[in-house]
């Protein structure tokens, strides 16, 4: 048996360190230059789209319905874990499927407030601003989170995950694992 298994493919991989290269970019440049914030944020929205798509034709564990579940499953899982009885999943757990669910939104809705201010509609107006800087706060705040869950995940399981983001490997399951 292999002691490692692939579970991350190339897209999924490429889209995370993208979005987190751009959206740090687009941090950098929120006070300008104003050319590179927009492209940046073009670059997300294109990224965001390509991921959605992705979610329902990609592979296995790129696919929405291998990690998306439903409150109660979250709530169980989180429950588990403060337990210490949380198991291991090749795929995202439920609290990290729920992470990414809200951190594509959040970001969806940050790129379209930001575009939304590029039109005739929103130029100047002072309310879509500060909806989009919310909104781009919030990105920093379930980024925080997200980095937080894979810290506590890497060490109560024993394995690198941002290693695995970046190889898209990790080892195989094993009786208390789930697929």
């Amino acid at each position: 048996m292999s002691d490692r298994v692939a579970v991350w493919d190339g897209f999924v991989r490429l889209f995370h360190w993208s979005l987190v290269i751009l959206i740090a970019g687009d941090w950098l440049t929120a006070d300008g230059p104003k050319l590179w914030h927009e492209a940046m944020g073009y670059a997300v929205a294109a990224l965001v789209a390509a991921r959605l798509v992705w979610g329902f034709v990609g592979p296995r564990h790129a696919r929405f319905g291998d990690f998306v579940r439903g409150p109660r499953a979250v709530l169980a899982y989180l429950r588990a874990l403060r337990a210490g009885r949380e198991p291991r999943y090749l795929g995202h757990n439920p609290a990290g499927g729920a992470m990414i669910v809200a951190l594509l939104l959040v970001v969806a809705g940050t790129a379209l407030t930001g575009w939304l201010q590029t039109t005739d509609a929103f130029w100047g107006s002072s309310v879509m601003e500060e909806i989009h800087e919310t909104l781009a706060t919030l990105i920093l705040v379930l980024a925080g989170l997200h980095v937080a869950g894979v810290v506590v995940e890497s060490l109560r399981h024993r394995e690198n995950l941002v290693l695995s983001m970046l190889t898209g490997t990790k080892r195989p399951l094993d009786a208390r694992d789930r697929p």
